[in-house]
């Protein structure tokens, strides 16, 4: 009788730890930027997919399945992702895979320290002057420092395969571009701030640069 007794509790501890993990994140989320969350998915009907929020875990989260390339849990991988040219999903899924490599790689490599500064320096400048067309300089920096094809640094290719892959490519292309403007806009709000700065300061001692 106590072995029974013994076994059925045993039995009920397991129940109960494997609820306890299913809820305590075994799924990873691979979307279509690149990102990935490990979290827990409860639904996944009606063309949305509804999860924990990670950082808020008695708080859920609800994506469209357009943002999601795949599900992972230990089942194995269910692709999310599909290859449509009607709704503008023309990558095929193996393309898909290697374009959000290229996006990971990029956003693990470029720092975009160059635009950072650059915009800076130049959106500063144009602060301390006091102009009313200031507040446009960031941007148009940042416009401007977006332009340049994106180069992919040596070593930065996480599998050398990689680089011959055009979906590859597209995507360290985008996301490269997309950091790069981040941070120039980031370094550019600041060196408005300065800018800024300096001219009120200059306003006040009557030394302005432009009057």
């Amino acid at each position: 009788m106590r072995s029974k007794v013994s076994t059925i509790f045993i039995v009920m501890l397991g129940f109960i730890a494997n609820i306890s993990f299913s809820q305590n994140g075994n799924d990873t989320v691979l979307f279509i930027n690149g990102n990935k969350i490990i979290t827990t998915v409860t639904d996944t009907t009606n063309g949305l997919i509804t999860f924990k929020n990670p950082k808020k875990p008695k708080k859920f989260k609800t994506v469209d399945n357009d943002d999601v390339f795949s599900i992972t849990n230990g089942k194995g991988e269910e692709i999310i992702y599909a290859y449509d040219t009607l709704t503008g999903n023309e990558l095929t899924v193996e393309e898909m895979r290697y374009y959000i490599a290229g996006q990971q790689d990029a956003r693990r490599v470029i720092k975009g320290r160059v635009g950072f500064w650059t915009n800076l320096l130049v959106s500063a400048g144009a602060g301390a002057t006091g102009s009313f067309l200031t507040p446009i300089v960031p941007f148009a920096v940042a416009g401007i420092l977006g332009l340049p094809k994106v180069k992919i640094k040596e070593g930065s290719v996480s599998k050398p395969e990689y680089a011959n892959q055009d979906a590859y490519l597209m995507g360290y292309e985008k996301e490269g571009k997309r950091k790069r403007k981040i941070k120039s806009i980031l370094g550019g709000g600041i060196g408005l701030i300065v800018g800024l700065g300096t001219s009120v300061i200059l306003k006040a001692n009557g030394d302005q640069l432009i009057k």
